[in-house]
């Protein structure tokens, strides 16, 4: 092998190096990892177009060879930043394109059954007074930013309400103050949300 090929597939060899590999919670980082290297090098073709077709007015042998090697380095690639465990779960394809749009279809299906378990979490939710009545409405604005990072955001009222309603009765008509000191030190969450934590007195 000449130097400049040597020197190309350690540049190459290097940059892909940089593509972290693929787990539960990582999709979006990974997808645009994969396509940034890919698009860097100039082996996305097989990801931004389909197969070219041969007719016998036009063979399109350069097209096709072009696409073939995208083809197989986009494969080669993305299989190899994917757990062997975790690549049972994604139907196989022979196109790289299509095969990437499995594993996003995977992923997709996958945020929004963690949604529907984590809202369903939230709203099952009941203060029992075991712990800290701050960590625990901390706990519930916690769980309504990890919705909102998987696109299903609730509106602050309605979180207010889902922390209202999983207080007991003991605490009946409570009163609330505001210590400036509190928010400073939970910037965090919702200004609704803040207002809850400070002292709750029952009746």
């Amino acid at each position: 092998m000449d130097p400049v090929s040597v020197a190309t597939a350690t540049n190459v060899s290097a940059q892909v190096s940089k593509i972290p590999m693929l787990n539960e919670t990582n999709f979006k980082v990974w997808k645009e990892t994969v396509e940034i290297v890919l698009g860097c090098k100039d082996l996305d073709l097989a990801l931004r177009s389909d197969q070219p077709t041969a007719t016998p007015e036009n063979p399109n042998e350069v097209k096709i060879e072009k696409w073939d090697r995208s083809n197989r380095m986009c494969l080669m690639i993305m299989k190899r930043h994917i757990p062997e465990a975790f690549r049972g779960s994604i139907t196989e394809s022979k196109s790289a394109k299509k095969f990437l749009d499995k594993i996003q279809q995977y992923f997709a299906k996958n945020e929004k059954l963690e949604a529907s378990n984590l809202l369903a979490k939230l709203v099952a939710m009941k203060y029992k007074g075991k712990q800290n009545i701050r960590e625990y409405i901390m706990e519930m604005s916690h769980l309504a930013s990890k919705l909102k990072s998987l696109k299903l955001e609730l509106s602050e009222d309605l979180l207010v309400h889902l922390v209202l309603i999983s207080l007991p009765a003991h605490f009946g008509q409570f009163k609330v103050s505001i210590p400036v000191a509190l928010q400073d030190t939970i910037p965090t969450l919702d200004k609704n949300v803040q207002a809850l934590i400070p002292d709750i007195v029952s009746d």
